[in-house]
């Protein structure tokens, strides 16, 4: 046990860098294997002790982790496109209270698995809230799934053909999040309704459901033809719930200025 210690001591620090090399592929530790110069030459500068350095080191590697998990779980979640809620234009929509959307970013209502309705006409910010409001999940920890609902609907009818609608069902019960977008911008059959409801049945109360309509809840008879079927699922998604109305009025078009913030940069990840 000695020997290696003192071959160790003796290393020059080319064969050090090298042995560091080896050792962190072996490991698997990418960030420390790209970043040990740098924080070692920190380290020297700023007269850490040895405990200080190794510290900063499995630090770095364990933040570039939580990084690395926070990007995959929100490519998993199937959002078409990045949208973040420190993007989105209050002033240019005034029905909508921006202290609400900071509370619900903190991801309190996912955790005890209440439903979110963004309720508001077409181009009043529901989506970008729904998409924002998924990431924030997401990067918080929690296993987030982004649908169209008639995509959903569309998928449920074909594992339900091929024998797997069980299957299917649960798998989207495990999730933390589900954000269903697009309710009622088309009319659902009685089976596809159906199917939608056993979703929303398998997360009551254990998990999150949050989604967007262009349509009052009085008005998803048009959607949901069945009014008894129809009031089961307003039911599942306002009870213990978040309502928030974007309003009537579109937001303007054109891009808006983007604050400066901490995203996730890193190769291969979101910027």
């Amino acid at each position: 046990m000695t020997q290696p210690a003192r071959r160790r001591r003796s290393m020059t620090e080319q064969a050090a860098d090298a042995a560091i090399e080896q050792a962190c592929h072996s490991l698997r530790l990418p960030t420390i294997r790209s970043r040990f110069v740098e924080i070692a030459d920190a380290a020297e500068r700023e007269q850490l002790t040895y405990r200080g350095f190794l510290a900063e080191l499995l630090l770095s590697e364990c933040d570039d982790r939580d990084r690395r998990r926070s990007v995959r779980r929100v490519r998993a979640a199937g959002f078409p496109r990045e949208k973040w809620l420190d993007d989105f234009d209050y002033t240019a929509n005034p029905a909508i209270n921006a202290a609400t959307i900071h509370t619900l970013a903190r991801c309190d209502w996912v955790r005890k698995g209440d439903p979110l309705c963004l309720i508001g006409d077409s181009g009043t910010g529901k989506t970008h809230l729904l998409i924002g409001l998924g990431i924030a999940a997401a990067q918080a920890g929690f296993r987030v799934k982004y649908s169209l609902a008639t995509k959903l609907v569309n998928e449920l009818v074909e594992a339900a053909d091929e024998r797997q609608l069980a299957r299917t069902i649960a798998r989207y019960g495990r999730v933390d999040l589900l954000c269903i977008d697009e309710v009622g911008y088309m009319q659902l059959d009685r089976r596809g309704a159906e199917m939608l409801f056993q979703v929303l049945t398998e997360r009551e109360e254990k998990a999150s459901v949050a989604i967007a309509s262009n349509e009052s809840f009085s008005a998803w008879t048009k959607t949901f033809t069945d009014p008894r079927l129809c009031a089961a699922i307003v039911d599942r998604l306002t009870f213990a719930g978040n309502i928030i109305e974007t309003g009537t009025e579109s937001l303007p078009p054109g891009p808006r200025p983007r604050p400066t913030r901490h995203r996730l940069n890193h190769p291969g990840g979101l910027t």
